[in-house]
C-alpha cells in the first residue's frame, strides 16, 4: 500500500490514494474505480496481450526455500518495509535503526521474508543487503512516483542492478518493478502530481480506455528495464482488481485487502490469480487497528484522521482494537495456507508517522496505522520527538504463526 494524502483546508474534504485506492468524502471509491477500468480492458482485449514479451523473456526459474515442502502453505512469509524518504524525524532513513529492525523481524517476528520497498536507490540497496545478511529473502521494491517516466525507469534499472549484484552474491532475491502504477505515473491519467490526478479521476476528467492501454504500456517498459538488469524473478506489484499480463511476469503479486465473513469469500477473490500456472503471491495484506477495519480495507485509514486539526484528531469515534487486527490477519493467513500461496507478506511493519497516544485517544493516531508494531514518541505531542516501537498482538499472533511454519519446514 502506497499512500499519499492530500489535505485540503476546504471543511473536512480531503483526498487520498493508497495503493490505487481513491476516494474523496462523498466521492468514488476503489470498487467503483476499478470497475470503470476493467470495463475499458475488456473493450481492449480484442487487440491481445499489451505488448508480452513472449518468446523472448528469459523466464527466471523462481526458487522455493529448502525444507518447505510442495504441500504447505506460504513458502515466503513475511512483512513490508519502508526505507522513507530520508526527509524528516518521523520517516529519516536511519541505517542503525534498519539493522536493529531487521533483526527483529527475523529473530522475534520469525518472517523469513521482507519487502524492502521505497525511493532512493542507496537506502534500499542498504536495506536489501542487511536483510539477506540476516538470512531474510528479499522483495526488492522501487517506488519512485510523480516525476518523468524516464526518472521512474532509471530508478527501477539502477534498483535492479542492486538487485542482480545482491543475486549473484548468493542473496535470495525478487526485483519488483513498481507498484500500481496507474495513479503514481505521469501521463497515464492526466495530472502534474498524484493529486491533482486523483481529482481528475473523481471529475471523470480521463479516458478509461487510454488509462488502460497507457497502463499496459508503461507496465511492458518496466518489464523490460527490469529483465535487461536483473536475472532473478521478476514481478509486479498489482492491486487485486488490477488488468496485467502476467505472461510479463515470473510471480503474480497482488497487494490485497478483501474482507469477507467465511474463508470461501476470500478463496473466490484469489483463485483467479491462479489462473496464470505462475506461483501467486500476496505482496501487501492488513489492516488498520479499530473495531471494524478490516470491513474498511485498503480505505480504513482515509477517514480516520481529521487533519484539519492541529494537532490531528481520530474521527468518529473509533475505538481502538489490536484484537481485530491480529484476527483479520491470522483468518487470512489461514487461507493463504491453505490455498498454497507461495509468499504473504504484511504492509506493514511500522508507521512512525502515526504514533500511539494511550494517553490521548483521540491523539491516537496508530488507530488508522496498519503498522504489526505501534510508534511511542518519548514526549508524545511533540513530533520532533526521538521515538521507538513496541509489538502490537498482530505481531505477536503471526510471530506464533511463523515460528510454527519455521519448525515445520525444519522437519521435512
Amino acid at each position: 500500500m502506497l499512500v499519499v494524502t492530500g489535505r485540503r483546508r476546504q471543511g473536512r474534504r480531503r483526498i487520498g490514494i493508497t495503493g490505487g485506492a481513491v476516494r474523496d468524502d462523498g466521492g468514488i471509491s476503489r470498487v467503483r474505480f476499478l470497475a470503470g477500468a476493467a470495463v475499458a480492458a475488456g473493450a481492449l482485449a480484442g487487440a491481445g496481450p499489451a505488448g508480452a514479451v513472449g518468446a523472448e523473456r528469459r523466464s527466471a526459474p523462481v526458487p522455493v526455500p529448502a525444507g518447505t515442502g510442495v504441500r504447505r502453505g506460504p513458502a515466503y512469509r513475511g512483512v513490508c518495509y519502508e526505507v522513507g524518504d530520508g526527509e524528516g524525524p518521523a520517516t529519516a532513513w536511519n541505517a542503525a535503526r534498519m539493522r536493529r529492525d531487521l533483526r527483529r523481524i527475523r529473530h522475534e517476528l520469525h518472517a523469513n521474508s521482507v519487502s524492502v520497498y521505497g525511493t532512493g536507490v542507496e537506502r534500499l540497496a542498504a536495506t536489501a543487503s542487511a536483510a539477506a545478511e540476516r538470512g531474510l529473502h528479499v522483495w526488492l521494491q522501487p517506488r519512485l512516483g510523480d516525476v518523468p517516466e524516464r526518472d521512474i525507469l532509471d530508478h527501477l534499472a539502477e534498483t535492479g542492478r542492486q538487485a542482480e549484484r545482491l543475486r549473484r552474491q548468493g542473496a535470495r532475491v525478487y526485483l519488483s518493478v513498481g507498484c500500481e502504477f496507474v495513479l503514481f505515473v505521469p501521463g497515464i491519467v492526466p495530472g502534474a502530481d498524484a493529486l491533482e490526478r486523483v481529482q481528475n479521476i473523481l471529475k471523470g476528467n480521463y479516458d478509461p480506455q487510454q488509462m488502460v492501454r497507457r497502463t499496459r504500456r508503461f507496465i511492458k517498459l518496466a518489464a523490460k528495464t527490469g529483465r535487461d538488469v536483473f536475472r532473478g524473478p521478476l514481478t509486479y506489484g498489482a492491486a487485486h482488481d488490477d488488468d496485467v499480463d502476467w505472461p510479463l511476469f515470473d510471480l503474480v503479486s497482488v497487494n490485497y485487502y478483501g474482507y469477507h465473513a467465511n474463508a470461501d469469500g476470500y478463496v473466490k477473490d484469489l483463485t483467479p490469480h491462479t489462473r496464470w500456472g505462475k506461483p501467486v503471491a500476496i505482496t501487501e495484506c492488513g489492516s488498520c487497528t479499530y473495531e471494524g477495519a478490516p470491513q474498511d480495507g485498503g480505505m480504513g485509514w482515509y477517514e480516520s484522521i481529521d487533519y484539519t486539526k492541529e494537532p490531528p484528531e481520530i474521527t468518529g469515534g473509533l475505538k481502538r482494537s489490536e484484537g481485530t487486527q491480529a484476527a483479520y490477519l491470522s483468518d487470512v493467513f489461514d487461507v493463504f495456507e491453505a490455498m498454497k500461496l507461495h509468499a504473504a507478506l504484511v504492509y506493514q511493519f511500522v508507521s512512525p508517522e502515526l504514533p500511539h497516544r494511550p494517553d490521548s485517544p483521540r491523539h491516537d493516531l496508530d488507530m488508522a496505522s496498519y503498522g504489526l508494531v505501534k510508534t511511542l514518541r518519548k514526549r508524545p505531542a511533540d513530533p520532533e520527538s526521538p521515538w521507538h516501537w513496541e509489538p502490537k498482538e498482530s505481531f505477536r499472533t503471526l510471530a506464533r504463526r511463523f515460528e510454527r511454519a519455521e519448525r515445520g519446514a525444519g522437519a521435512h
